[in-house]
């Protein structure tokens, strides 16, 4: 079920929202976890066997890890960890590695593997690891009560896209379910439309404009392969950093505080900086449980470089079940540890404007990794923008009525809207705040009635 989805907005959050309310506080949490299986069930009933294996799973070897960390603790964590990505690769990846096999000619009789990708099993996966380490490591303590850990792990609002939220970060808030108040559903309402405008009104048609380009490159030639790219740029941004912005504006209406996600990537003056404001949860969860347990840069330059290139290998491969993934996670290694051993410097003196059209360029390049998964047709795309020739007419006029959308898409990209709305006195900002959020309702109610088209770019993975 998607947020911004109408069963979502004017069915299951009323209904969850009113009951959770009129709930005395001892019975939320039980009854949030309840809401949680109901809104994964509406998807993919079947996988919410698997989703209560992996809450059992994690949540008995938080138990057993806090139980041995004087002995055994190492082969309690080992254990639990093995068990999560076995899980995780047997329904993400068991077909990518079929496939790959089939291309050797001695196995290329093997069957085809087509397995149903469960929604969210990465999120909620590295959330429970999360979990499991974080108690290994006494950062935590381990929780009790397999109902409030189940409910941390399948919170809806942000179980199928994250961000990965870190237990001991909203441990205190599920032990004490009744911190909600009036201001602060207020600021998640605010945040959940903004999120929504985000989504329904910028990314859904910037994604028709990558569509239009994509199908047919040679077609759209260099300045529309260029425009497309920048189309599909936008898109994934709004569309992912508008279900993190509902799914933290949910939360602030249940009395969750999530971290947040992005901060505005595009503004970032290098590669490294931009990978420090997009998906920062990701981000910093590959930090502390993948490069800095192998060492992070406390090993010399040389374990320094294979650490990072490990480390986007993976981040890679973490995003999708294809190798167009796993190229564009390499893609960003070489890039960063060029950035790290000379190019950061020489960032640092150039003007901004340069280092900023260092990052776009770079970035452009790597989201055509990123969203066509065939070899041959990243080739076609990737050719068409450095030497293909001009629009066709059939791809000029969508692509040229298209230009205020993508106008106001940079300007959404820009934090000045947030400066403008932070220096607004409290009375004028709660009225605009209303208004906004009544603006919003309407607007992206009347286009999901008129328009079908509605992906989330990230249920994939």
């Amino acid at each position: 079920m998607l947020f911004s989805s109408l069963l979502f907005l004017f069915v299951f959050l009323p209904v969850v929202l009113l009951l959770y309310y009129c709930c005395p506080k001892r019975f939320r949490c039980g009854f949030l976890l309840a809401a949680n299986l109901v809104f994964y069930a509406c998807g993919e009933p079947v996988f919410v066997l698997l989703m209560l294996f992996s809450i059992l799973l994690n949540w008995g070897g938080g138990l057993l890890a806090a139980r041995c960390r004087e002995k055994g603790r190492g082969a309690v964590l080992f254990g639990v960890v093995l068990l999560n990505l076995l899980l995780l690769g047997f329904f993400k990846y068991a077909g990518m590695i079929g496939d790959t096999l089939r291309l050797l000619p001695p196995l290329a009789g093997l069957p085809a593997l087509e397995i149903p990708l469960p929604i969210g099993i990465s999120f909620y996966t590295f959330q429970s690891m999360s979990y499991v380490i974080d108690v290994s490591r006494g950062d935590c303590e381990a929780q009790r009560n397999p109902v409030v850990f189940g409910t941390y792990v399948s919170l809806f609002p942000q179980l199928i896209a994250g961000p990965i939220v870190r237990y001991r970060d909203v441990e205190a808030e599920l032990a004490d379910p009744g911190r909600e108040s009036f201001a602060l559903f207020g600021d998640g309402a605010a945040l959940f439309f903004v999120g929504l405008a985000k989504k329904v009104l910028l990314a859904n048609p910037l994604g028709k404009l990558w569509t239009l380009c994509a199908a047919d490159p040679q077609a759209a030639g260099a300045p529309g392969a260029w425009i497309g790219a920048a189309a599909f740029a936008m898109q994934i941004y709004f569309d992912f950093s508008g279900y993190s912005d509902m799914a933290r504006g949910l939360g602030l209406l249940f009395g969750f505080h999530f971290c947040e996600n992005f901060n505005y990537p595009y503004t970032a003056s290098s590669v490294s900086d931009f990978w420090r404001r997009w998906h920062m949860s990701l981000t910093s969860w590959f930090r502390d449980y993948v490069y800095i347990p192998l060492g992070g840069n406390r090993r010399g330059t040389a374990r320094t470089l294979f650490n990072l290139t490990v480390v986007w290998f993976l981040t890679g491969l973490w995003h999708g079940a294809s190798w167009n993934f796993a190229a564009w996670g390499l893609y960003y290694a070489v890039i960063l540890i060029a950035e790290r051993l000379f190019l950061g410097k020489l960032l640092k003196k150039l003007p901004g404007f340069a280092a900023h059209l260092w990052v776009l360029f770079c970035v452009l390049i790597g989201w055509v990794l990123f969203a066509v998964e065939d070899v041959n047709g990243i080739t076609e795309y990737l050719s068409v923008m450095f030497a293909g020739g001009g629009l066709s007419r059939e791809t000029a006029v969508p692509l040229l009525g298209g230009i205020p959308l993508m106008l106001a898409g940079v300007l959404a990209c820009l934090p000045a809207g947030r400066k403008l709305w932070e220096r607004l006195p409290g009375r004028a900002a709660q009225i605009l705040s209303l208004c906004f959020c009544v603006l919003s309702a309407l607007l992206c109610t009347a286009s999901l009635i008129r328009d079908s088209y509605n992906p989330f770019l990230y249920f994939r993975f």
